[in-house]
């Protein structure tokens, strides 16, 4: 009898002592978390605007919140699975938190998305005048347009100086009177460069505030829009079996922290959309899934590369949306402005080099400069192909990883924030290894020196390579080769097939 009477108590202990184990194993998942929210915050408030100068410490700051987003990630594997959700949610909206504390560190885009959202609440469209322009003197706030700073030169004469300390200043001239303008504003001469899309998602905003509030709103915008999508990634993984531990690649990740919060870029937005968009296509709903489509490829072009793998199954339905929502997008400012709607964007694609090939960093290391675009452009028709194809109906997360890393890889953006619209489908594919993409991009930000770009994205393109082995197990090449027959028979055979159809039409 005692015995058996003794049997629940051992239960009882064991089951509290697996209880406790998870507790703690909880705990330090979440003391790494807090430690990457502290290190974002630290270097948000005290190193300042990221300069020649502080390349070293951007360095150093980077690779330590990066570090304990690896540890994070690890720690977090072992938590248990009830408690897993609340842990990503709660990390996402403390990192998140974190990257608030501050001013944009490293890209003086918000001032551009802050002054395009002021004149569109004044009812002027802005694609028809620059920053600069003297028309618009009285909507510029100072937080956007410093007064510039007198000072003596060694002749006697009084000259005026844009430069401050923490932030990075351009200077320009009235079109109307000559003065020096000071300005956040990069490339204060030219018109602007995004979207319809984006041009509303900055106008909204804006409509929410007066002129002189500063970052803050798009910044606390581009919180929520990551928390949200964190939100979405849990829902989505849980409902097919995956792991909810995935979403912490995208919502605890640095990059989306620091470049879609701290420094709100609208590649965030576009990311957004594109991650709408194909959870709308893989339930089966085309016509709103082609709809989020359109509109993210009306913030930013680029999420353009996430068509293929939606277009399996009744393209059409996805094409169409797509095209009349782009379409429709542009029709207010078009009426209003005109052919210049397109802004700044041929002025851009001309000074990154994407005209001539010279800005292909990655594939100038492996070919002639003459031959780098033609050779880029054929690589990712290639890609497309096989994504479409190959890309399931109901999960094409892959075919979406696959498809936006190789354009990362071969086009060799000068930016990192571009990598925002990988990083969802790390997460939904629980394939971390892609995270070297855009850990070789921030490399190419803070030390832009040619050979170490060029190395950072090959080493990225070997640890995809080599974990994906690893991930494929033994006798992967043999499959692999299996389905190259495979494939290769069934265009044979499709090929084989139309000159008979041609025939039997001609009869």
């Amino acid at each position: 009898m005692g015995f058996i009477s003794a049997r629940p108590c051992v239960v009882a202990d064991s089951q509290a002592g697996v209880d406790q184990t998870g507790q703690v194993r909880t705990l330090f998942a979440a003391v790494a978390v807090t430690g990457l929210a502290a290190s974002v915050a630290w270097g948000v408030l005290e190193l300042g605007f990221l300069r020649e100068e502080l390349r070293a410490s951007y360095v150093v700051w980077t690779a330590v919140c990066w570090a304990f987003f690896v540890v994070a990630l690890l720690l977090l594997r072992r938590v248990p699975a009830r408690a897993v959700t609340a842990l990503v949610l709660a990390g996402t909206a403390l990192v998140g938190g974190a990257a608030l504390t501050g001013d944009p560190n490293t890209s003086t885009d918000p001032a551009r998305y802050a002054w395009d959202g002021i004149v569109q609440v004044n009812g002027i469209s802005p694609y028809a005048h620059t920053p600069d322009s003297g028309e618009l003197r009285d909507l510029r706030p100072d937080w956007i347009f410093p007064e510039a700073a007198p000072f003596t030169r060694d002749d006697g004469t009084i000259g005026e100086r844009c430069s401050q300390p923490d932030r990075q200043i351009h200077r320009a001239y009235d079109t109307e009177t000559g003065d020096v303008v000071c300005t956040a504003i990069n490339r204060p001469e030219v018109p602007t460069i995004y979207p319809p899309a984006a041009e509303l998602y900055f106008a909204g905003v804006r409509a929410l505030v007066g002129p002189e509030v500063g970052f803050f709103p798009l910044q606390l915008t581009g919180a929520l829009l990551v928390f949200g999508t964190t939100v979405a990634l849990v829902v989505t993984l849980r409902r097919r079996g995956l792991d909810p531990r995935w979403a912490a690649l995208w919502g605890w990740c640095p990059l989306v922290v620091g470049e879609g919060i701290t420094n709100s870029h609208v590649d965030l937005l576009g990311a957004v959309l594109v991650v709408a968009a194909t959870l709308l296509i893989a339930t089966g709903r085309r016509w709103r899934g082609g709809i989020a489509l359109g509109a993210a490829v009306a913030t930013k072009l680029i999420p353009a590369i996430a068509a293929p793998a939606l277009l399996r199954r009744q393209p059409a339905k996805v094409v169409v949306a797509s095209i009349v929502t782009f379409a429709l997008l542009y029709v207010p400012y078009v009426a209003t402005t005109g052919w210049q709607v397109l802004g700044y964007l041929p002025g851009y694609l001309t000074e990154e080099g994407y005209e001539d090939g010279s800005r292909f960093v990655f594939m100038s290391a492996f070919l002639p400069e003459a031959w780098t675009t033609p050779v880029v452009a054929l690589l990712l028709a290639v890609t497309a192909a096989l994504v479409w194809v190959k890309t399931p109906v109901d999960s094409p997360w892959l075919g979406q990883l696959v498809m936006i890393g190789v354009v990362l890889v071969a086009v060799s953006p000068r930016y990192p924030w571009y990598a925002l619209l990988l990083v969802p489908f790390v997460a939904l594919t629980g394939r971390w290894e892609w995270l070297a993409i855009p850990l070789a991009l921030l490399v190419r930000q803070l030390e832009p020196y040619m050979a170490l770009q060029r190395a950072s994205l090959a080493t990225a393109v070997l640890v995809i390579l080599l974990v994906s082995i690893w991930r494929a197990g033994p006798g992967w090449s043999e499959r692999l080769g299996d389905v190259v027959v495979s494939d290769a028979r069934r265009l044979r055979r499709l090929v084989s097939r139309e000159p008979a159809r041609a025939a039997a039409t001609a009869d």
